[in-house]
């Protein structure tokens, strides 16, 4: 019996992994910095150690595993290379770990933590399910039928795996620090998918999906009436989100989701096509209704008579379904954007873009900048956006209290960096 030692644990991946093979029945342990993250807390209730970074930390015996945001260059990496222990790549591990179950691959540009919380959602409630959310949640079932799991296509590292089938929320331009446009960026879609052995389940209403060659199935669900699995007459409530489902232009049956925005539509889609496809009956699929979301994508809480909302959104893609969400559920009560930019290289390269969501707010507060660790700071600041957006605001941790003018506001706390501060500083202000 080895123990498994997770390099950064803490990250939301390496977070649920670990709960994956803990749940298995292996023994575990990480490492990682010592300022807090959300994702630690589920790691303590279930007892695994979480060590301060140190080259002593890595022991004979252990298996190490560890977290894509490292290089070889880490003490507890050389360490392990130097000892010639067994060494995993995060992807590395998880290609090989999924091969034991039935595994559905999410990935896509946008929704995939969504969509992978919905998923492992309807599987979990009716079959033994394990699942790897990039929400920094993670489960090992030891009879697992499935497992669905969170495939990110940064750096290619998805093309690691060779999963059964794969859903394909959508194809856009990100992580500008590595890939060089749009068409490198469907190359690596269009290798993965050469990968898949099963089926794919694609979004037809994107046009890069619709060019997707594959070896297995292509399946495709949107809202055009060219689609396989198609959404029709979409209607809102206080409830949630209702819609009917036409399998190649026969009716199947009416759904319903807690969330709302046509973009939630789409990730239901993509779940009720593929459980359709695995001859999952209707019934069991509709246990969607009862889908509570992923941590960070729209979380929401009372404050007084305002709604505070938590949410990863770091695209311009993203801000607009965010702030279209927030519309659509809260109907005319202001929505204040108040968002941190994700790198330099992403708010350099989306600088326009981003204006022009923020735009869709009622009102608008900017953060600094959140740097990657993988990039030296730019010459770029928050002034070079708020330039393009009128009437925007920089916000500092210490005049938050300027939030509570909004007095029955909707407040979208916006961004992938450590945007969780200024919602803590307006929520502990005296």
């Amino acid at each position: 019996m080895t123990t498994y030692h997770f390099v950064g644990i803490k990250g939301t991946g390496m977070s649920s992994l670990a709960q994956i093979l803990h749940d298995s029945g292996e023994k575990i342990q990480g490492s990682d910095v010592e300022k807090h993250f959300f994702t630690q807390e589920v790691l303590e209730e279930k007892n695994i150690e979480i060590l301060p970074f140190s080259s002593k930390n890595i022991q004979a015996g252990l298996t190490i595993i560890a977290g894509n945001a490292f290089n070889e260059e880490h003490e507890e990496i050389k360490e392990a290379k130097k000892l010639g222990l067994p060494f995993y790549w995060y992807h590395e591990f998880l290609g090989e770990w999924l091969q034991q179950y039935t595994s559905i691959a999410v990935t896509g540009a946008h929704g995939k933590t969504s969509t992978t919380g919905l998923l492992a959602h309807v599987l979990s409630e009716n079959y033994p399910t394990s699942y790897l959310i990039g929400d920094g949640t993670g489960r090992g079932h030891e009879n697992s039928k499935y497992f669905a799991f969170e495939a990110c296509e940064y750096r290619r590292h998805f093309l690691s795996y060779y999963p059964d089938y794969a859903i394909m929320t959508n194809i856009d331009f990100d992580h500008p620090d590595y890939f060089k446009s749009v068409d490198d960026v469907f190359e690596a879609f269009q290798q993965m998918a050469k990968q898949v052995k099963k089926g794919i389940i694609a979004c037809g209403d994107d046009d890069h999906l619709q060019h997707i060659q594959a070896n297995v199935p292509v399946l495709y669900y949107g809202f055009a009436d060219t689609n396989d699995f198609q959404a029709q007459n979409i209607r809102e409530s206080s409830e949630g989100t209702t819609f009917d489902v036409f399998v190649r232009n026969n009716f199947y049956d009416t759904f319903m989701i807690p969330q709302f925005g046509n973009h939630t539509v789409l990730n239901a889609l993509s779940v009720i096509a593929i459980c359709h496809y695995e001859e999952m009956p209707a019934e069991e699929i509709k246990k969607m209704s009862t889908f509570k979301g992923v941590k960070r994508r729209f979380t929401e809480k009372e404050w007084g008579n305002q709604i505070l909302v938590d949410d990863y959104a770091h695209h311009p893609i993203e801000i607009t379904a965010t702030i279209d969400s927030a519309r659509k559920k809260y109907g005319e009560r202001p929505v204040v954007a108040i968002f941190q930019p994700h790198t330099f290289t992403r708010t350099k390269t989306f600088l326009h873009e981003f204006a022009e969501s923020l735009k869709l707010a009622d009102y608008i507060y900017l953060c600094d900048i959140f740097g990657s660790a993988r990039e030296d700071q730019g010459k770029l600041t928050i002034e070079n956006l708020q330039e393009l957006i009128p009437d925007s605001h920089v916000l500092t941790l210490e005049d938050t209290a300027q939030l509570k003018n909004f007095n029955d506001g909707v407040l979208l706390f916006m961004g992938a960096g450590d945007i969780q501060k200024f919602q803590n500083a307006y929520e502990n202000m005296k």
